[in-house]
C-alpha cells in the first residue's frame, strides 16, 4: 500500500499500478522529504516528477505545500492512476489553496523536449533497467528547465553507477539505502550548499 506520509494530504492511500512501476519505499520517501522539508524546497515550488508511476512523489510535493506539480508518465495504464491520485489529493487540499496538478501522458524525452516550464524541485524514479545513456539524456534536456536553486532527487538501485550528470548539473550528494540510491544534484553554475 502507497500513501501519502505527511501535509494536507497525509495517510491518503495512493491507486498504484499492477505491475510496471516499481513504487519508492516509505522509508526512502520519508528520507528524501526530510531532507526537502529541512532545506524549505517545497513550499510554493513547481515540482516536475519524472517517470511518475503513481505520483507518490509529486503527489507527496503537494501536500506538504508544492505549488505546482507536473507528473510524467508514458505508461497509459499509470498515468490514468496519477490522473485518480492527483484529482484525490486536489480533493483534499485545504479551500482557497491554490495548486495546480497536472498529468502528461508521453514518453520522458518528448516531454523534456516540448515544455516551456521551469522547475525547482525534480524526482527521477525511472525503471532500473533505463540504460545510463538515456538518463543521461535525459539530465541534459532537463538542465536548462531548472530554476537556478533548483535540486534534481534521482532515484536508481545500489548497483548502477553514478549518473551522467553533463555539463549541466553538478552532484550534491548520495544517500544509500539498501538497495537503493538517492542521488542529489544541483544546476552547476549555482550548486546548493
Amino acid at each position: 500500500m502507497t500513501r501519502i506520509i505527511s501535509g494536507f494530504a497525509g495517510s491518503l492511500t495512493l491507486a498504484v499500478p499492477k505491475s510496471g512501476t516499481r513504487p519508492t519505499s516509505d522509508r526512502v520517501r520519508e528520507a528524501i522529504f526530510s531532507a526537502l522539508d529541512s532545506r524549505d524546497a517545497l513550499h510554493g515550488m513547481r515540482v516536475l516528477d519524472l517517470y511518475a508511476g503513481s505520483g507518490a512523489l509529486g503527489l507527496e510535493a503537494a501536500s506538504r505545500g508544492a505549488r505546482v506539480v507536473t507528473l510524467v508518465e508514458n505508461s497509459y495504464g499509470a498515468a490514468a492512476m496519477c490522473r485518480k491520485n492527483g484529482e484525490a489529493v486536489q480533493r483534499s487540499a485545504p479551500k482557497g489553496t491554490e495548486l495546480k496538478i497536472a498529468v502528461s501522458s508521453q514518453a520522458v524525452q518528448s516531454f523534456l523536449a516540448a515544455t516551456k516550464d521551469g522547475f525547482d524541485v525534480v524526482f527521477i524514479d525511472p525503471p532500473y533497467d533505463l540504460s545510463e545513456v538515456e538518463l543521461g539524456h535525459n539530465l541534459s534536456a532537463l538542465a536548462p528547465l531548472l530554476a537556478d536553486d533548483a535540486l534534481v532527487v534521482l532515484e536508481r538501485s545500489s548497483r548502477s553507477p553514478e549518473p551522467q550528470w553533463g555539463a549541466g548539473l553538478a552532484l550534491e550528494r548520495r544517500k544509500d539505502y539498501g538497495d537503493t540510491t538517492v542521488w542529489y544534484a544541483a544546476p552547476a553554475e549555482h550548486p546548493a550548499p
